[in-house]
């Protein structure tokens, strides 16, 4: 077998034999956003990239017509990569999480490293996972169980710093809806039960609840639907909300804590209440040690400083229920000054940037290198898998 240089030099020729294509398709992606399970346009054209090159492709995949999976080659290998391919935008802001971006990386990446399949003795599968601001697909494809014969899944996310491994919170997303009784505000209004009190009750009791809870918790959410008119009472009021946590248990317990908030709620204003979950449960993103070490050893000798702070929380991403099943890396990489936050304007901004195009190119070396560093050594791999082995497994 060759050594890891001469896997990075193939890789690095690789990669900027082919980033001008990539650009391409990162900035068609930036231009025309599409929300979470509507990206079919989107798909279709990274789909139709992956053909060109001689990829096998499964489109619709998973039950999902915007998902798919790209496979090189003859798909015998010992070992089993995902990387993980985004490209959903979000409401009003388009791209402001950078899935153009890092959608784009994961893809030249896996390109950068397909013809060292056999060397590696790893197959490396593009999977394309949208929804990930919605549903959460990858979440449904644990369920599904195809991930589970995977040995190491990968992708880069965009941020305003370097960050080996995010913190990333549990969450689980519901739809509280309160049910009241329709009277005429002005004439009547005894006669009625008003739902929208209801929400807006529960989210008082949430804010007390803020009080109590570990720093990690988040809890947030909108009011859906307010009621019909100003001189009806409202007789159904829906409100989703998002709870986060870095615990999957302790989140398991305060998601029962904010139910009580919509009990008491119901009670005091004399309603009814229900709830629905509004995504698949989004799970912390597991440690593995070695895969880790190996990915700071990457930034190090791509000169990417860390320069983040590793104890901020990220957020949440379906990446993290992918970790509960094989290793599974989700570093962040600075495309954007300090300070300008994902989710926002300014950070959607910069997704066509000369910074942009650089960072696509760092990114998918994160990824390629990673994967050759870690399955050009069969010892590190092995060692990789067993860590995993050691970490106890959700109980899903």
């Amino acid at each position: 077998m060759r050594t890891y240089q001469e896997f990075r030099h193939e890789i690095d020729a690789a990669i900027a034999d082919q980033t001008a294509a990539l650009i391409t398709l990162n900035d068609d992606l930036a231009d025309h956003p599409e929300l979470s399970g509507q990206e079919y346009e989107s798909s279709r054209k990274i789909v139709s990239l992956l053909k060109d090159r001689g990829y096998q492709v499964e489109y619709p995949f998973a039950g999902m017509d915007t998902a798919f999976r790209g496979i090189f080659g003859s798909n015998n290998h010992k070992y089993k990569i995902a990387v993980l391919v985004e490209y959903d935008a979000l409401p009003q802001i388009g791209h402001a999480c950078g899935h153009c971006l890092s959608g784009s990386v994961s893809l030249l990446a896996g390109f950068s490293v397909r013809q060292l399949q056999d060397e590696l003795n790893a197959d490396v599968h593009l999977i394309g996972t949208p929804s990930e601001e919605g549903i959460g697909m990858k979440n449904v494809m644990v369920e599904q169980g195809i991930f589970d014969g995977y040995h190491m899944a990968m992708m880069v996310h965009m941020y305003d710093q370097n960050v080996l491994a995010p913190r990333l919170q549990a969450l689980n997303g519901y739809m509280y809806e309160f049910y009241g009784k329709a009277a005429h505000a002005s004439s009547s209004p005894w006669d009625g039960a008003n739902a929208f009190n209801a929400a807006q009750l529960m989210f008082h009791a949430m804010d007390m609840l803020r009080q109590h809870v570990t720093p990690d918790v988040r809890m947030h959410g909108i009011i859906r639907n307010g009621g019909q008119a100003p001189n009806i009472v409202p007789e159904k009021v829906s409100a989703e909300v998002f709870v986060r946590a870095m615990d999957r248990d302790y989140l398991n317990d305060l998601i029962r804590k904010v139910d009580d908030c919509a009990r008491g709620a119901a009670i005091a204003t004399q309603t009814s209440w229900d709830k629905y979950p509004t995504t698949q449960p989004y799970h912390n993103l597991l440690s593995n040690p070695v895969g880790e070490a190996a990915l700071r050893e990457v930034f190090e000798e791509l000169g990417l400083p860390l320069n983040g702070d590793p104890e901020k929380i990220f957020g949440s991403s379906d990446a993290g229920n992918v970790s509960f099943v094989c290793p599974t890396f989700h570093p962040c990489l600075q495309v954007a000054d300090k300070g300008v936050a994902i989710h926002t304007r300014a950070f959607a901004e910069n997704m066509k940037s000369d910074r942009a195009h650089q960072a696509l190119a760092d990114g998918a070396k994160l990824i390629a290198h990673q994967i050759a560093k870690v399955f050009g050594d069969p010892d590190r791999a092995e060692a990789m898998l067993a860590a995993q082995r050691e970490i106890t497994p959700l109980q899903r």
